[in-house]
């Protein structure tokens, strides 16, 4: 009995030595994490930002999420480059181009471009295609070196100076594209349909302008054209100054063309939508817990007249957020060719020493439900091959086959509203013809 009771009497005191374990390991571990140099607080903070927002948190168990955060500080970190390779590394297994580190500079261009100001470089928007993961050309810059030379949307890109642009990833393969004004670089590209070639392109500076508008007038119709080709921070308000100069000069109907807007600020995106969309819906998010968040346009509208749309391959994100929104509420009709396809939203997190972090946090929907992912938008009338690859000049033929179709859209209006004067003056209402081109819709 006594020999139990001893035993007893000596629970509580391993139970004291046990506590006592547990708190020396958890301040050896606090005072580890303190003790984290620079490069590893990146490693960790890159961590957590994917491991809190990732629309997929599934794949973690998959790729061992917790592990490869671990293998990553493991390693000796004493450089920024030891970081951002490690941090690369570790987003590797996750096989989302989109979700990745962007270098101080790469970080600094990328806002520089959602600004919407001068970028150096050869003018090339760049996306990863989703079968193999190859980097593909969603579109050529304006007035760009890339677009001088003829690139055009859906162009692979094989070799960036000799090194493979799927193996230097997405954020690193236009890092080596941007340069001084003057410098050169070799890419090997293959167009649809052809052969691969070799290719040089003297990189400058390229003016975004990402919205431009003119009048177009004939005999019958005075026609509006505002092109976007991004989606920049201060596109919302040149968009509203646009709409109100157009009104001043008694537009009667609007020609929007998208063609090689590869997207940007999904905010910016939204608030065009708003301009052209009273009380209907933009667009549904669906976040990392399946819960869809549905975004409607407001009241107030800045044109609520005849429009048609023009989309292409270069197409994609916020302008496919865009021309989704006014095909599903009827709003406009879409022209030209099948979107780009990227209906996936990143935030962008500014790193504690200035680099930056995308994460892919959200995919969207438009307002019927259609997930756009890999498949893009169908246009409501596909229009004639080639595309034309100066989008609005004066061989454009797919701006003309716009200016046909607004133009018969307006016709019919005018009918609609005067069918006792056509009675009165003797003309048949049921003789008019709609150009051939367009009565097959």
């Amino acid at each position: 009995m006594l020999k139990s009771h001893k035993s007893w009497l000596k629970k509580p005191h391993r139970l004291v030595l046990a506590l006592s374990s547990v708190l020396i390991c958890a301040l050896i571990n606090v005072q580890g994490a303190y003790g984290l140099n620079d490069g590893q607080e990146i490693v960790l903070e890159s961590w957590s930002l994917v491991n809190q927002g990732y629309l997929d948190p599934t794949k973690f168990e998959q790729i061992r999420w917790r592990r490869l955060r671990q293998k990553a500080l493991e390693n000796p970190i004493s450089t920024s480059e030891d970081a951002y390779l490690a941090i690369e590394k570790m987003l590797q297994p996750l096989g989302d181009p989109y979700t990745r580190l962007l270098r101080p500079d790469d970080y600094k261009a990328m806002k520089a471009s959602n600004l919407g100001s001068e970028i150096n470089g050869v003018g090339l928007q760049l996306g990863a295609r989703s079968e193999d993961g190859k980097i593909v050309v969603i579109a050529p810059l304006e007035g760009s070196p890339a677009a001088d030379a003829g690139v055009v949307s859906g162009t692979l890109l094989l070799k960036v100076n000799g090194e493979s642009p799927k193996n230097l990833g997405l954020e690193a393969t236009a890092a080596r594209l941007r340069g001084d004004t003057g410098s050169q670089v070799i890419v090997e590209i293959q167009q649809p349909n052809e052969e691969p070639q070799e290719i040089t392109l003297e990189r400058r500076s390229v003016d975004l302008r990402p919205v431009r508008t003119r009048r177009l007038r004939n005999e019958s119709h005075t026609i509006g054209y505002l092109r976007i080709t991004q989606f920049s921070e201060g596109v919302p308000k040149q968009v509203k100054e646009a709409l109100q100069e157009l009104s001043e000069k008694e537009v009667e109907g609007l020609i929007l063309d998208l063609r090689n807007n590869s997207g940007g600020l999904v905010s910016s995106g939204l608030a065009v939508a708003d301009a052209f969309l009273s009380d209907k819906p933009i667009v549904e998010t669906r976040n990392r817990a399946g819960i869809n968040d549905a975004i409607p346009a407001g009241i107030e509208t800045l044109y609520d007249g005849p429009m048609v749309t023009i989309i292409n391959g270069g197409t994609a994100s916020a302008s496919e957020i865009l021309a989704g929104a006014l095909q599903d509420n009827d709003r406009s009709q879409l022209i030209g060719s099948r979107t780009f396809g990227k209906g996936l939203i990143q935030s962008l997190s500014t790193l504690s020493d200035g680099s930056g972090l995308a994460v892919t946090v959200a995919s969207y929907l438009t307002p019927s439900g259609k997930d756009i992912q890999n498949l893009g938008i169908e246009p409501d009338r596909f229009l004639d091959m080639p595309e034309p690859l100066n989008p609005g000049g004066s061989e454009d033929r797919w701006l003309q086959d716009a200016e046909l179709q607004i133009g018969a859209t307006l016709d019919l209006q005018q009918l609609e509203k005067t069918p006792s004067e056509d009675a009165s003056e003797g003309k048949d209402s049921a003789s008019y013809e709609i150009p051939h081109s367009l009565a097959n819709q």
